[in-house]
């Protein structure tokens, strides 16, 4: 028998396959809305997220793109994925890829800037640690679980809201896979708990 209860969740798992290279977001520039646009088409988005007034699955464009935290904007994404993959899956259709630059401008067309992003507040992301039961999965300063990463190990994600969206973006699929598997439900975020998770995260870091 498993020593890992069924209740185990993915709250940050995203953090244990992101390359160790993976380049911060200012190396990329200042995205571009106009290149954004041109994202969110390619990508096919627009097919579910239509203008409003158009027939889409999803909520139309226009409720997407309104002035967002960097961090907010990857924790809507988080809670977005599983009914996603779900539908993309029943179409046949293959996980949209979205790179590091991609997201940069991606982000900007959605109206995202990391500058809105509140101050984490550090006391509320230990308790979101908790209350999301990350540490099921996770260690932190080497208690708790043995499947994940150890948290306070640097993490590319911990410093740049665009490569943690990546990062959320690219694993989702293999995320929402695991979590039905199990029977298990993701966690959801809302309004600025991820930037207070991933605030902490990053205070928690060692230093060599």
């Amino acid at each position: 028998m498993s020593p890992w209860p069924r209740s185990l969740v993915l709250a940050v798992s995203v953090a244990a396959a992101w390359p160790a290279a993976a380049p911060p977001a200012y190396a990329q520039g200042p995205g571009a809305a106009e290149r954004g646009r041109g994202v969110f088409s390619a990508k096919q988005c627009v097919r579910c997220h239509a203008p409003r007034g158009q027939t889409g699955r999803g909520p139309a464009v226009e409720e997407l793109r309104r002035p967002q935290g960097g961090f907010e904007l990857a924790g809507r994404l988080w809670n977005h994925a599983p009914a996603m993959f779900v539908a993309l899956r029943e179409e046949g259709t293959a996980w949209p890829e979205i790179s590091v630059a991609e997201m940069t401008d991606l982000m900007a067309y959605l109206q995202a800037d990391p500058a809105r992003d509140p101050a984490p507040n550090l006391s509320r992301g230990q308790s979101l640690l908790l209350r999301k039961e990350c540490l099921k999965c996770h260690r932190f300063r080497g208690e708790g679980g043995l499947i994940g990463v150890e948290l306070t190990q640097p993490q590319p994600g911990y410093d740049s809201a665009v490569v943690w969206a990546a990062a959320v973006w690219r694993h989702a699929p293999r995320m929402a896979e695991e979590a039905k598997r199990m029977g298990v439900l993701y966690p959801r975020f809302s309004g600025d708990e991820m930037v207070n998770l991933v605030g902490f995260l990053r205070s928690s870091v060692k230093t060599p």
